[in-house]
């Protein structure tokens, strides 16, 4: 088959890459540069422990006191408000224990095959160097503060996530820098992480396109469809105006994927959290972990550009301007949690990450279109599911029965 993938982030690319390893010839419709947007500015986890969604039992009770503060961890700007708060209701109604735990049970089967899904991908490409195994460190200010946690810890590990206690001279041995602020330690020893997300995104499509794949760089703005019930998607057409004959379609475009679900036949729910990053450039810090600290809700993560601290979610939509007083006060906390931190040298940057109210992706068919296929809405942890949902998207343009339970992701929920 000729598949065209919309979108050359990480869950497009690697989609593409399974796509051709089944034998199809691919096309990538995107107006960005593959590893741009999300791909370039995430954290670079590759966490198979986090599978947690973003709405956890008790956060109704927080939500009001986060929304007064303009630099909190999770704000929204005044005139977006009225677009956003029935979809926040909708996430808060998916934060009882029951709906939590269903969720992460579906989020752990998509993310323990991360490395077995990631590992032929990188072979092929000769981009092994660009991921590394190290494990990750949830950290705290005393193990009585940790333990407030305790409920999500516990059901990671209920569903096969090793997690390590780590005392504060364990924890010191292992990150001299922690020393002083933090006194306890969760570790995840499966967990790893990217030197730099975006050209692990760039080497994959490099492949990709060495393999035969075309590049477009134009956005999709439809689709032609022809027989019985116009369910065959036989072309799709492009801002410029051309047409692009094709015998399926696969989008991947993160958050501007509504849109064009849209046009298959699939209404879903998505936003955009806006994320925020500040890279350390100048750091001195040496941290040979992901670092989580878990209170601050911030993330912590030695890149091969720099210290790369990120966290917080803002609403604004997709065209308000980025607000970067939110990076800033990043690196402010990252000041406070590492005195010695040098930061004569930084960058900042905001990207839209592609959410739905249950903080499950969507994967699986169009409604309106036999031969086209949906895979977008992997929140801030699209790195981590990007191969795992490009091998079952794979499965699923074959019609083989996949590895993974698609049934929670499908489309059709909402």
């Amino acid at each position: 088959m000729h598949v065209a993938v919309i979108g050359t982030g990480i869950v497009g690319t690697c989609t593409a890459s399974w796509l051709q390893r089944d034998g199809h010839r691919v096309s990538f419709f995107d107006p960005l540069p593959p590893g741009e947007a999300c791909s370039f500015g995430n954290a670079g986890s590759l966490s198979p422990s986090a599978c947690l969604p973003v709405g956890m039992p008790g956060m109704v009770k927080r939500v009001p006191q986060w929304l007064l503060d303009p630099l909190g961890p999770l704000t929204v700007r005044g005139r977006y408000a009225p677009a956003v708060l029935p979809w926040l209701v909708r996430m808060l109604r998916h934060s009882t224990r029951e709906e939590v735990t269903r969720i992460a049970t579906a989020l752990r089967s998509l993310l323990e095959p991360i490395f077995e899904c990631y590992d032929p991908l990188l072979e092929q490409a000769g981009a092994q160097q660009l991921v590394r195994r190290s494990g990750c460190l949830y950290v705290y200010s005393s193990r009585e503060k940790a333990a407030q946690w305790n409920w999500g810890m516990n059901l990671r590990r209920s569903l096969g996530v090793e997690m390590v206690d780590v005392g504060q001279d364990e924890l010191e041995a292992l990150e001299p820098d922690l020393k002083g602020r933090f006194r306890f330690g969760i570790r995840a020893p499966e967990n790893g992480s990217t030197l730099d997300p975006s050209a692990l995104v760039k080497a994959l499509h490099a492949h990709c396109v060495a393999q035969g794949a075309a590049s477009v760089r134009q956005a999709v703005t439809g689709f032609e469809r022809e027989g019985r019930g116009a369910r065959q998607v036989t072309a799709v057409r492009t801002a410029d105006g051309q047409r692009t004959p094709v015998d399926g379609v696969v989008v991947a475009a993160g958050a501007w994927s509504a849109r064009l679900a849209a046009q298959l036949g699939s209404r879903v729910p998505l936003e955009t959290q806006r994320g925020y990053h500040v890279t350390v450039r100048s750091s001195n810090l040496q941290l040979r972990h992901t670092v989580m600290a878990v209170e601050n809700n911030l993330m912590v993560n030695p890149m091969a550009m720099g210290l790369r601290l990120a966290g917080t979610v803002e609403f604004a939509g997709l065209k308000a301007p980025p607000r970067y007083e939110r990076a800033q006060a990043l690196l402010r906390l990252g000041q406070q949690l590492f005195p010695h931190l040098d930061t004569s040298d930084t960058t900042q940057w905001m990207g839209h990450r592609p959410c739905l109210p249950d903080s499950l992706p969507v994967i699986g068919r169009a409604g309106a279109a036999d031969n086209a296929w949906l895979a977008f809405g992997h929140g801030h942890m699209g790195m981590c599911m990007g191969a795992s949902t490009g091998r079952e998207v794979a499965h699923l343009v074959a019609g083989r029965a996949t590895q993974v339970d698609l049934a929670p992701f499908s489309p059709a929920r909402f």
